[in-house]
């Protein structure tokens, strides 16, 4: 492994196959397991770049198609960073995934064809992606890959290996993180990660889980993942977001997580507490204290009856205020599993 790479993750402590990490890009780091917040289009929906930093957000992901098609002459001359003022990590998506999206784009065996918003159609190779994504300023790169809809065909999911290690041959670099497919399919999983393991990435991504599957079959997939990746190297999970699917797949050695389930869950009135969650803007929602144990902006200022009254009102500072603290929840999870894991 290229000393480099060393010196961008580092394990810091293990239990079992939960582990802890620093991750590091220039002079910015975040620890490991990490959380980050989907910036899709370079923003965090309702948040300014400040207000999730204060939440204790150290990096977050942004998609690289959405960027090109809506601000590619833009961001491409002063970078994601400057563009939306962030002074942290910045992972990109390349794009794949939106093949399964209503964006709509399709993937075929030269890439991912999309529609600009022009009319205009366009593709992304995986040069293309890789181009695109170093442009406008990534922190960490991600190959493009082919993620089929959920439900599939085993026959689907195999094209879908075939392509997805094909293109990643073409997108290894210093800074790239690799994306495996596999779909439910534990024989397809192992023989896309062994064969993208021996390839030159600084990390590997599981991707193609929690499209609609049961989830059982993402835990499995998981499972029977990470012990074919190189320990050394940073392992991400795409798309998962639950606490306690978190939970569950760190004990399996993730130690990247990247989803909008706790900003959408926030926005749509679902808070998450240390008492469990809590569905805002219902009449027998009533209290003082919001959780006890969280220091956030909304939990310091506010009680939860005036939250739940600003749901029921329909109050756009409801949504803020429950995205704030639900991004605090989550990282402050991710501190206390890293000090279990510390022990």
């Amino acid at each position: 492994m290229p000393c480099s790479y060393s010196k961008m993750f580092e394990i810091t402590a293990e239990n079992g196959r939960a582990r802890t990490g620093v991750l590091r890009a220039g002079n910015m780091s975040v620890e490991t397991p990490a959380f980050l917040p989907v910036a899709t289009k370079a923003f965090i929906k309702t948040l300014t770049p400040d207000e999730a930093k204060r939440t204790g957000v150290k990096a977050i992901i942004v998609n690289a198609l959405h960027i090109y098609r809506r601000a590619y002459d833009v961001v491409s001359k002063i970078g994601l960073h400057e563009f939306m003022k962030w002074d942290g990590i910045i992972f990109t998506d390349s794009g794949g995934f939106q093949s399964i999206k209503k964006f709509p784009a399709d993937a075929g065996q030269d890439g991912v064809t999309f529609m600009m918003p022009d009319g205009r159609k366009e593709i992304f190779t995986p040069e293309k992606s890789m181009e695109v994504q170093k442009a406008i300023g990534s922190d960490f790169l991600f190959a493009l890959d082919d993620c089929p809809s959920y439900p599939y065909t085993r026959e689907r999911v195999e094209e879908s290996v075939e392509r997805t290690i094909k293109w990643a041959r073409r997108c290894q670099g210093e800074r790239h993180f690799a994306i495996l497919q596999g779909g439910v399919y534990a024989d397809l999983r192992k023989k896309c990660a062994k064969e993208i393991s021996q390839m030159d990435f600084f990390g590997f991504a599981i991707g193609g889980l929690c499209i609609g599957e049961p989830k059982e079959e993402m835990h499995h997939m998981v499972d029977v993942t990470t012990p074919l990746l190189p320990k050394e190297k940073p392992r991400h999970l795409m798309g998962v977001g639950s606490p306690e699917d978190i939970m569950a797949c760190v004990e399996k050695g993730i130690d990247i997580f990247d989803s909008a389930f706790p900003t959408r869950n926030a926005r749509h009135g679902t808070i998450f507490t240390s008492h469990g969650k809590i569905n805002l803007g219902k009449g027998k929602v009533r209290g003082d204290a919001i959780d006890e144990e969280c220091n956030c902006y909304t939990c310091r200022n506010f009680s939860l009856d005036y939250l739940n009254y600003l749901f029921r009102e329909k109050e756009t500072l409801g949504m803020r205020l429950a995205t704030i603290h639900n991004l605090a929840y989550m990282n402050d999870l991710m501190e206390r599993i890293r000090e279990k894991i510390r022990g």
